[in-house]
């Protein structure tokens, strides 16, 4: 995520007591059980939108509890004071979509802490104000748009990286740009990262059955043998961002927060 040297002290990752559920990340996801559990798998769904990864890999999920009336607690985190606040609330809004509607959850509460937009993005989301409304009349600043099209964008950023994911490794092995162009998604080995890649087309509207192109655009055209050399190049280069910009974010992560 873009983000300023952090000048803030640190605050302590606070919460509501559960013995059901300790720690942030991988660790604590896979300790959980129970409806935490379920919350820890649902934020799984909650992807930063820049690094196309979600956020407990991220390790952006500092804590999940539950409490004996079923009010799931969530603290996020980011790697620094001033990541970009359409990203934060992004991520703080989609969490509480996903864990609203986990099975015994009765109410999502769920909170960034430790960073400059917090009250403002927490209560925007909790009120289901939208980003607009979330920063009117804040310190933050106004907002023009609600992030639709930010979303859109950085999906289909996604897109491209996941094309250099999955086709990269077929030319490497000999694939030509002519088998390539030619290759539909049923035809491509299966991977995590082809599933991906399904999945970011299926949420730009992009069909993405076994007989669809491999190959295409962010608009769904298909690209042919002879747009593919730079196409490639393209999805290359948004891959090497996303890698990069990830890097540079867990390493401000464990910095901040230690790990």
């Amino acid at each position: 995520m873009t983000a300023l040297t952090d000048p803030a002290p640190l605050r302590s990752v606070g919460g509501p007591a559960d013995t059901r559920v300790t720690g942030s990340g991988d660790a604590a996801a896979a300790a959980a059980t129970g409806t935490a559990a379920r919350v820890w798998e649902a934020l799984r769904a909650v992807r930063d939108p820049e690094l196309d990864a979600d956020v407990v890999s991220l390790d952006f999920v500092a804590s999940v509890a539950v409490d004996d009336g079923s009010v799931a607690h969530v603290r996020l985190r980011l790697p620094t004071y001033f990541c970009a606040p359409n990203f934060a609330f992004l991520m703080v809004a989609d969490a509480w979509d996903a864990v609203a509607a986990v099975d015994g959850v009765a109410r999502p509460d769920v909170v960034l802490i430790d960073h400059f937009a917090s009250d403002a993005i927490n209560a925007g989301v909790a009120a289901r104000a939208g980003f607009v409304g979330s920063m009117a009349g804040t310190e933050v600043g106004e907002a023009v748009a609600e992030l639709d099209d930010l979303r859109r964008t950085f999906t289909e950023r996604a897109l491209m990286a996941g094309t250099d994911l999955v086709v990269r490794p077929l030319m490497r092995e000999g694939a030509t740009p002519e088998q390539v162009a030619a290759m539909t998604l049923g035809e491509a080995p299966a991977s995590a990262d082809l599933v991906r890649l399904r999945a970011r087309r299926r949420e730009l509207g992009i069909p993405a059955g076994d007989d669809d192109p491999l190959v295409v655009d962010p608009s769904g055209r298909t690209v042919g043998v002879d747009a593919l050399p730079l196409h490639l190049r393209k999805a290359r280069s948004y891959q090497v961002g996303v890698d990069a910009n990830t890097s540079i974010c867990r390493g401000q992560l464990a910095v901040r927060y230690g790990g």
